[in-house]
C-alpha cells in the first residue's frame, strides 16, 4: 500500500491490516512446525534413552541369572536326619531355590540360599531375588529384607528343568522339579514382556557347572551325558 501526502507531495509505503494478519499467520505456522519438529526430536531422543536403559537392565539381569545358575552348589539348605532327607534344589514354574555364591560384597559370610521368583509387580509381573546365608538358615531369613528387583514389566515368565531319571537317562524339560535331593542338569528361564516393551528376552538356558562327583554320577557315563545335555540345550535355543 502507498500513502501520499497532499501538502508535501511525498509518498510512504506501509502494510494493510490484511497483509499484517497474513504475515502473522505464516509466522505462527512456521513456529508451530518448528516446535512440532523439536518435540518429535525430543520424544525420539527420550525414547531412545529409555530403550538403552531397558536394554542395559535386561542384559544385567540376564547375565546375573545365568551366572548364579551356573554356580549352583550341591549343598543342602534343609535336612531331616531322621528321615535322611535333604533339600538341594526346589523348582516350579514361577520359583526356584538353591545354594550358591553371591557376587561382590553380597558374598560375605559364604554360600547363600537364593530364591528367584516371578511375582506380581508395580508394572506387570517381576523377577525378584531373595537371599540369606546358608549357615544357620531358616526359611524366614529369606524374607527379612525386601527382595531385589531384577526386571519387571513382564507379561509371562516360567522356569523349566532338565534332569535324569533313576537309570541315569535324561528326562527332558519339565516345569516342576520333583526331586529336591538332586540338582537339575540345566535350568531355563523364558520371559515374555508387555506390548509396550520393544525388546525381547534372549533365550536363557544354563547348565549347572559342578564337580561331577558331587552328584554321584555313574563312572564312565558322565562324559556322554554331558555331551547330550549340551545338545539338548542347543536344540532348545535353536527352537527359539
Amino acid at each position: 500500500m502507498m500513502i501520499c501526502s497532499t501538502h508535501r507531495f511525498t509518498c510512504t509505503r506501509g502494510f494493510t491490516l490484511v497483509e499484517l494478519l497474513l504475515a502473522i499467520t505464516l509466522m505462527s505456522m512456521l513456529l508451530a512446525l518448528a516446535y512440532g519438529g523439536l518435540r518429535a526430536s525430543t520424544r525420539t531422543t527420550d525414547r531412545g534413552q529409555v530403550v538403552l536403559e531397558e536394554s542395559s537392565r535386561m542384559r544385567m539381569a540376564h547375565q546375573f541369572v545365568r551366572k548364579q545358575l551356573n554356580q549352583m552348589l550341591p549343598l543342602a539348605y534343609e535336612q531331616d536326619d531322621e528321615k535322611k532327607e535333604r533339600k538341594l534344589f526346589e523348582g516350579s514354574r514361577n520359583n526356584i531355590r538353591f545354594v550358591g555364591p553371591m557376587p561382590g560384597y553380597l558374598s560375605f559370610g559364604g554360600p547363600q540360599v537364593q530364591e528367584l521368583s516371578i511375582v506380581p509387580g508395580e508394572r506387570g509381573q517381576a523377577l525378584v531375588l531373595s537371599h540369606a546365608l546358608l549357615q544357620g538358615f531358616e526359611e524366614a531369613n529369606l524374607y527379612e529384607r525386601a527382595p531385589i528387583l531384577l526386571i519387571d514389566n513382564i507379561d509371562d515368565a516360567w522356569f523349566t528343568f532338565l534332569g535324569v531319571d533313576e537309570y541315569g537317562e535324561l528326562t527332558g524339560w519339565n516345569s516342576d522339579w520333583t526331586d529336591p535331593e538332586t540338582l537339575p542338569k540345566a535350568v531355563s528361564l523364558e520371559i515374555e514382556f508387555d506390548d509396550d516393551v520393544v525388546l525381547a528376552w534372549p533365550m536363557l538356558t544354563a547348565s549347572v557347572r559342578i564337580d561331577s562327583s558331587a552328584l554321584q554320577d555313574l563312572a564312565g557315563t558322565q562324559g556322554l551325558r554331558g555331551t547330550t545335555v549340551q545338545e539338548l540345550i542347543k536344540q532348545r535355543r535353536n527352537q527359539n
